[in-house]
């Protein structure tokens, strides 16, 4: 691929999620009583192994959701037995989810891969049923269990020695928990149980490019995810990530060592739901309290070892978000580690 392709692709990268941050900041959204995952771009996930080569993570997050200064928490509940949307049910008080991931990726060709992200959750998460502007019947719930699998096909359109452009597309398979209760015997709401109960489409692009030989490195991310309508008649809205970052090894006597900071976003649309809301009639109507937007900075650190071997650490810090008077991610922490098994002969 020429330098003026390579080039290009970076800038029209960077260049959306300019665009996108521009476009979707300023718009009102909405944020759920349940909970989010960490989205930070991790390279060994996104890329397409070697032909026979089988890169595997384990990786672990800690993602809490509390409530902004200046925000009341006070939402509406979406009942998915009843069909009812009640607003200013409830009042949250967080979400904290601890997540164990395991990530798979195989090279079936050095252009063609597939691979497959199995996540382990536990969440707890707090919240007062409000009644006349008073707190009363707190509800505490807890779930642990496999969350949704999902398997994505990934193809590098423009491979090369110094730069790749990787787009995937893949299926979310409902493989996650819809019907857990809280202490007080109620089904949780949709947005706090482990699964979304109904397939989903995924799409992603991934674009790399080594600025300075085995020194600096810069890669944009992007994924859109579209679940569909579960058979509680409840369906969550899509999402939008992008991010950006650069990965750099610091000291050339220390090539095992990479400093890596990125940009991220997400925008979530609001869910929909098959219900009533107040006196209404039966109908699809957006969720209040639903969707969200959220942009930060992540800064890590990479430590390769043993030649098959790396360990990372990042931290996901929030600059800007919109919450509409609920829960929002706070800061996230993720751990993992990445090994390779060469299982095939390269051709």
């Amino acid at each position: 691929m020429s330098k003026v392709v390579q080039r290009a692709s970076m800038s029209l990268g960077l260049c959306a999620l300019f665009v996108l941050a521009m476009v979707l900041g300023p718009v009102r959204s909405y944020a759920a009583c349940g909970a989010v995952s960490c989205f930070v771009t991790i390279g060994s996930q996104q890329q397409v192994p070697q032909e026979g080569l089988l890169t595997t993570n384990f990786i672990y997050s800690y993602t809490p959701m509390t409530l902004p200064s200046g925000s009341t928490g006070i939402i509406a509940e979406a009942d998915q037995r009843t069909h009812r949307i009640i607003p200013g049910h409830h009042r949250e008080l967080s979400t904290i989810t601890n997540s164990y991931t395991l990530d798979a990726n195989y090279g079936i060709t050095d252009r063609l891969g597939i691979q497959v992200t199995l996540p382990y959750l536990i969440r707890n998460h707090d919240h007062y049923h409000v009644h006349h502007g008073q707190d009363e019947d707190l509800s505490q719930f807890s779930d642990k269990g496999i969350g949704d699998m999902r398997i994505t096909a990934k193809y590098n359109v423009l491979p090369s020695i110094r730069s790749m452009f990787v787009v995937g597309a893949g299926v979310e398979l409902p493989t996650g928990d819809t019907n857990e209760v809280d202490k007080l015997g109620q089904v949780l709401e949709p947005s706090g149980q482990l699964g979304r109960g109904q397939f989903g489409l995924v799409g992603s692009m991934y674009q790399g490019y080594e600025l300075i030989p085995h020194r600096l490195n810069e890669f944009v991310y992007a994924s859109y995810r579209h679940t569909f309508k579960n058979n509680d008649d409840y369906q969550f809205g899509d999402e939008y990530i992008l991010n950006a970052g650069l990965n750099a090894v610091p000291v050339e006597s220390l090539p095992w060592l990479t400093i890596t900071a990125q940009l991220n976003y997400r925008y979530m649309v609001h869910d929909s739901m098959y219900a009533t809301m107040g006196s209404g009639p039966l109908m699809d109507q957006a969720v209040p309290n639903t969707g969200s937007s959220w942009f930060g900075i992540s800064p890590g650190v990479l430590v390769s070892f043993a030649d098959t071997w790396q360990g990372y650490f990042m931290a996901q810090v929030p600059l800007v978000r919109d919450a509409n008077n609920n829960l929002s991610q706070g800061t996230t922490y993720t751990i993992g580690l990445t090994k390779y098994f060469q299982l095939g002969k390269k051709a």
